[in-house]
């Protein structure tokens, strides 16, 4: 329901204002009301009421006057001009003040009532209008898989748009399309058969929303009911999807599939994994095309068990490193490393899957295009099968210590990322960059982890925080709202006051007067005795 307030000298007019409307059969909600504009000014700012009704001839601070700064500072607010001076003058400051509707005293019931809903379906209006120029379904997803919106906003805003984001489980993928033609004309076509490839290729139980990124670029967001039949569902998509593609418009697909989530503000988290198995995965597919392309690669029978070497990834330890190394590799011994280059493209390709799983299991925050670009590096200067041993020993040794990393360094950035933020709440340009800045390591990475070790985003998180401070200080203060607002970080109040009746279900004052009522319900006790 809209807020209603009314400012006017005559209490006799404000009395029968308010009792000659039934305010909520009628769609409205009456906030209050004050004698004049001085008065009228820290209320409204505490209220932050829809519609502003007042009259012009008050003392202190007239009518004008208030719909001057309320314009100025509110511009949301809705201001009707009411008044008893049937002069010209008075209608033409009004309107210069852009005022929504200016009448005459004194105003029956029915007329009220009229003005009032004129006023509120333009408010009705203005806000679908803002809605969808501000929010749209590729922004809402965008938002969602960039970590930029908080669950509760991300479920009331796909409800608005009539998007169906719950589900139990989701998965984020993203599918780059390189086309062999290098033609825009191509892109559009190919960009329809990819989602009409999505419809056959989905498993049962499996549905996606989906947003183009960029020009070449499809991100969908799958939900299922079951991890498991998403894990199935979605297994090898990438794989069937760039077959079929690509024997269609002679095009390539670079494919990046994250892991299965449980929350909604998972996606994001589901989103980064899926950017960093993108990378690996062309990085694959470029090894394996230029494998197939190359003249000397006489031993093609030589095959690598990277299986066997993934899985001494995860549980091996450097005492056993050596004895496997040497049994894994017995496969390579027959390469003449000097005269064929069969043996960098096998390497190169372990290398990449290693990532590939080292990232996925041990969530790290090392960024794989340096890590990988110089083991590709070294890879060439591979001579010999013992160079291949010592190779090998070096990746595993490295990736050992993204495990030993990931397994106990996430509890002391979690803790500084909370203190941190538990001292600078009240600063409104706190902001994911800042606080990444603070903990140094990369804002999506921080994003990533915090979400993963506490169930909830870096926003929810700070919001938590604020809100929590604004409900102490409202107890324990007597400061206004919007005072409160900026105290705790937020320079909007209006948005701060929305805010706080969705977290709270209260309003401020609301939330306030229940403590002072809880006060009066439970006397003082006398000292040294217990309540």
């Amino acid at each position: 329901m809209k807020k209603v307030m009314i400012v006017d000298d005559e209490i006799l007019i404000r009395e029968n204002m308010r009792s000659c409307v039934d305010w909520e059969k009628e769609g409205f909600h009456y906030c209050g009301d004050a004698p004049d504009g001085e008065i009228a000014l820290p209320l409204i700012e505490e209220w932050m009421p829809d519609i502003l009704i007042t009259d012009i001839k008050m003392p202190f601070m007239d009518g004008l006057e208030l719909a001057a700064i309320v314009r100025k500072q509110m511009p949301a607010v809705k201001v009707i001009i009411m008044s008893g001076h049937d002069e010209f003058r008075y209608a033409q400051n009004a309107i210069r003040l852009g005022v929504e509707d200016y009448c005459l005293k004194p105003i029956s019931a029915s007329e009220l009532v009229e003005l009032l809903h004129k006023v509120g379906r333009k408010i009705d209006e203005e806000r679908q209008r803002l809605k969808s120029q501000t929010v749209t379904k590729e922004r809402l997803l965008a938002d969602l898989c960039g970590g930029l919106i908080g669950t509760s906003e991300a479920i009331e805003t796909a409800k608005d748009l009539s998007i169906p984001l719950s589900a139990r489980y989701y998965v984020v993928a993203i599918f780059d399309i390189r086309s062999a033609e290098a033609a825009d004309s191509q892109e559009p076509r190919v960009m329809n058969g990819l989602r009409e490839a999505l419809d056959r290729q989905l498993g049962a139980g499996i549905d996606r929303l989906s947003f183009v990124r960029s020009r070449t670029e499809l991100v969908v967001i799958f939900k299922g009911g079951s991890a498991e039949g998403m894990a199935d569902g979605l297994r090898g998509i990438g794989t069937e999807i760039r077959a079929e593609l690509a024997a269609r418009f002679g095009c390539d697909i670079y494919t990046g599939v994250g892991s299965v989530q449980g929350r909604i503000q998972g996606i994001h988290v589901s989103y980064l994994e899926a950017e960093e198995d993108k990378y690996i995965a062309r990085l694959k597919q470029q090894n394996t095309a230029a494998l197939r392309g190359s003249d000397d690669m006489a031993p093609m029978g030589v095959l690598l068990d990277r299986a066997a070497f993934l899985d001494f990834l995860k549980v091996g330890s450097p005492a056993q490193m050596e004895a496997f190394v040497r049994n894994f590799a017995r496969e390579l011994q027959p390469l003449v490393w000097t005269s064929s280059s069969y043996g960098f493209y096998l390497l190169n390709d372990l290398t990449l899957e290693a990532f590939r799983a080292a990232k996925q299991t041990f969530r790290t925050g090392v960024d794989p295009s340096d890590s990988i670009g110089r083991l590709q590096q070294a890879i060439k200067q591979v001579a010999t099968w013992e160079d291949s041993l010592r190779y090998l020993g070096g990746l595993l040794l490295e990736l050992w210590q993204w495990r030993s990393e990931a397994a106990d360094k996430y509890g002391d950035i979690i803790k500084s990322v909370k203190d941190y933020i538990n001292c600078q709440y009240n600063n409104d340009q706190l902001s994911l960059k800042v606080i990444a800045q603070h903990v140094r390591i990369s804002p999506s990475h921080l994003s990533k982890v915090f979400s993963q070790e506490t169930g909830q985003t870096l926003t929810e998180y700070l919001t938590q925080v604020r809100i929590g401070k604004a409900m102490e200080l409202l107890k324990t203060t007597r400061r206004k709202s919007f005072e409160i607002a900026f105290d705790v970080g937020y320079n909007d109040p209006h948005y701060f006051s929305n805010l706080f009746k969705k977290i709270t279900g209260m309003t401020t004052k609301e939330y306030r007067n229940q403590g002072v009522s809880e006060v009066k319900d439970h006397p003082k006790q006398p000292e040294g005795r217990m309540a």
